[in-house]
């Protein structure tokens, strides 16, 4: 009889210390293997438009060759003073980087989202996209003069 209690206790110890158990434990699990990874661009499902003019007072803006300093001035401290909240000139935040705005959009666009904000995002394609694409962020209307987005549209060609 001792011998067969000894040769269970034997055959227990040696079946509790074989083989690796794997657990499974409730909650969190990290999987550790390599996924692709989808970039997202900062275009992806808003198109590129230079000739929407967008909704709003502004029909046409006309550009002169050189840019104003004193214009583009008066817009980076108005850009420092009331959009850094929300735009960054390079990089993404709760809204678009503002660098390079008119190689995709165009002037009468820029200027018509600053001083029509809500029509904008009522009515225009690219806005509602942009909306979409930024989280459903609206831009706020900062009831600027046409003078002042001009300056702030002015400042926008220099980043």
């Amino acid at each position: 009889m001792k011998k067969i209690v000894l040769c269970m206790a034997l055959g227990a110890f040696i079946a509790s210390c074989g083989g690796k158990k794997e657990e499974k434990k409730s909650g969190f699990e990290v999987n550790r293997t390599k996924k692709t990874e989808k970039t997202v661009t900062e275009n992806e499902g808003v198109p590129i438009d230079l000739n929407n003019k967008g909704i709003g007072p502004i029909k046409n803006v006309d550009f002169a060759d050189e840019i104003d300093t004193e214009m583009a001035a008066r817009g980076e401290a108005k850009f420092n003073a009331i959009c850094t909240a929300c735009h960054m000139p390079n990089q993404r935040m709760i809204g678009p980087a503002m660098a390079g705005v008119y190689e995709r959009r165009s002037p009468e666009w820029v200027m018509n989202m600053i001083l029509n904000p809500d029509g904008m995002l009522k009515e225009d394609p690219i806005a509602k996209a942009l909306l979409k694409e930024y989280n459903n962020a609206i831009m706020l209307n900062q009831n600027l003069t046409e003078a002042e987005a001009r300056d702030l549209a002015e400042y926008l060609r220099t980043l």
